[in-house]
């Protein structure tokens, strides 16, 4: 029996959207490459994040890949948003349409990674007591991927069933049970507008009030697709060369510079077409950085809200306080379910939560019995899954360590300084924009990167040194965060604590965790820093 290699040019930890690209390509510039991954299949956050209701919030024909023009024809999506699991089967579609299964190995989790200085090479450990070499390690963790469990006094002593959105049963029933969920961010909106009517009663424990608009989903029309195939690249031209890259104009006119009654009509518009981004950055150009302008959004969804739901004690608790200044979120209903009566709010800022007892969640005033309770408590963004295992680089620092007093930092969101050849898709920094695009943009300027290290470092024979040291400089690391930094000041998101900025997780420092430039602005970065031979890279 021939044994199994265990070293290789490349080694890619997830196999989601990101993952499944960089192995592809890799594969193209004949490297040997492995994939690892914790899941039993690939999928990434749509293996995992199984909950009723998780959808994608980037409209159906751009939330894919655009490398693969005909499979971009021919594939099917019936509705405007892709559910988790026709995500998860057109990530298995791809796949197996390009043979990419050999190369991957499920239910194999990261445990850590050392930089070996000597054989310049990763060695890395894994949940199955296996180890890797490599030359480069490609993270593609994903930015949501680290579950937050809130630290609830007594969480564990809870009798009936306990659930994360992010680890999902494959199978569950509430029907007739009394359900609690902890959270109301995309998930919590998400999976509360989808399991209201088979419940037997819900109660939503809720801090910060949410400012959500209607997503606009429904059936894909025979004529639309039609329409969407003519155009395609069309619209992969202007996702790229926009800053949200959600498939939309971004306005260019400011809020108050037109009359009352206009800024109103547009906001209807808007509200009918549905989306949370298109409501936010298609409507006028200053939502997030006038505190005037925001407060006209502001206005409009609240006065949505109050006419929407008719018990006025909800509609109070349900009313955002905040600028509207977070991730934009769009839902299927999601303020009509307060209309049931099975379905109660309590706001944790009037009546916290003390404990969770064997029956249920005790609070400040009373103790509440549940068969469910849920946590759609959101995750340890970005850095998460980068801190939470030992990957150690130059003289065996680690990346927490690394990144312990100014926050996490990176240059591009790709590369870390003194960590060489760990290449991140979607680390610390990265744009604040549509996810397949920005993955598709990260995995192109990594494998031209590794592309161009190995061309002008032939590999050698024996098995001490093979490539190029790959790595960013700390002064190169610095000035992207610093600004990152700067653009972030410059925005109202600054002002809204939110998981954007690592304040969903107590004890997290708060830092800017994205690019808020916009993907265009990223991409000429990116094609200033590869113009100018790789700048910012010790290797050239």
């Amino acid at each position: 029996m021939v044994p199994k290699p265990t070293h290789f040019d490349a080694l890619i930890v997830g196999a989601g959207f990101g993952g499944i690209y960089m192995l592809k390509r890799l594969l193209d510039q004949n490297l040997s490459v492995k994939v690892i991954d914790a899941a039993s299949s690939v999928g990434g956050t749509w293996y995992w994040n199984r909950y009723p209701g998780a959808m994608s919030d980037t409209e159906s024909y751009i939330y894919r890949y655009s490398w693969d023009k005909e499979d971009l024809l021919s594939y099917d999506w019936p509705e405007h948003y892709l559910k988790q699991p026709q995500a998860l089967a057109y990530l298995e579609h791809v796949v197996e349409r390009h043979n990419l299964r050999p190369h991957m190995q499920f239910e194999t989790e990261l445990i850590g990674a050392q930089y070996n200085s000597e054989r310049n090479i990763w060695e890395i450990t894994t949940s199955t007591n296996e180890i890797f070499t490599c030359h480069y390690l490609v993270t593609a963790l994903g930015l949501l991927s680290k579950q937050n469990w809130p630290n609830i006094p007594g969480l564990k002593s809870f009798k009936g069933e306990l659930y994360h959105t992010g680890a999902w049963p494959k199978s569950h029933s509430f029907s007739n049970k009394r359900v609690a969920v902890i959270g109301n961010g995309s998930t919590g909106v998400q999976v509360m507008t989808a399991i209201a009517k088979d419940v037997g009663h819900m109660t939503s424990f809720q801090r910060s009030p949410q400012y959500s608009v209607p997503s606009g989903d429904g059936p894909v029309s025979e004529s639309y697709r039609a329409q969407i195939n003519d155009n395609y690249d069309a619209i992969w031209d202007q996702v790229r060369n926009s800053a949200v890259a959600f498939g939309f104009e971004e306005s260019t006119v400011p809020a108050m510079s037109v009359s009352p009654e206009e800024r109103r009509a547009k906001f209807q518009e808007a509200w009918d077409k549905g989306n949370g981004f298109r409501f936010m950055f298609w409507t006028f150009s200053d939502i997030t950085t006038s505190e005037e302008a925001n407060r006209e959004a502001c206005e409009f969804i609240k006065s949505k809200i109050a006419e929407t739901i008719k018990d006025p004690e909800k509609a109070r608790k349900l009313m955002p306080t905040e600028f509207y200044a977070r991730r934009p979120l769009c839902d299927a209903g999601y303020y009509e379910q307060f209309n049931r009566e099975n379905v109660d709010i309590v706001d944790l800022r009037e009546e916290p939560i003390v404990e969770v007892t064997e029956k249920g969640i005790k609070t400040s005033e009373r103790e509440y019995e549940f068969d469910v309770i849920v946590l759609a408590t959101g995750f340890d963004a970005v850095d998460g899954n980068y801190t939470r295992v030992a990957i150690r680089g130059r003289d065996g620092e680690s990346l927490k360590d690394h990144w312990s007093e100014a926050g996490p930092e990176s240059y591009l969101g790709v590369a870390v300084s003194n960590f060489p050849n760990l290449l991140m898709i979607t680390g610390p920094n990265g744009p604040f924009t549509n996810i397949p695009p920005t993955l598709e943009t990260h995995v192109e300027f990594i494998s031209d990167l590794i592309a161009n290290a190995e061309k002008r470092n032939p590999k050698n024979d024996g098995q001490v040194v093979k490539g190029a040291v790959v790595e960013a400089t700390r002064d190169a690391e610095k000035g992207w965060t610093d600004v990152c930094n700067q653009m972030s000041e410059g925005s109202l998101f600054h002002k809204s604590p939110s998981w954007i900025f690592g304040a969903n997780v107590p004890g997290k420092k708060y830092s800017s965790l994205f690019f808020f430039g916009g993907l265009k602005e990223y991409r000429r970065r990116l094609k200033e820093v590869v113009d100018g031979g790789y700048v910012g890279f010790k290797s050239f």
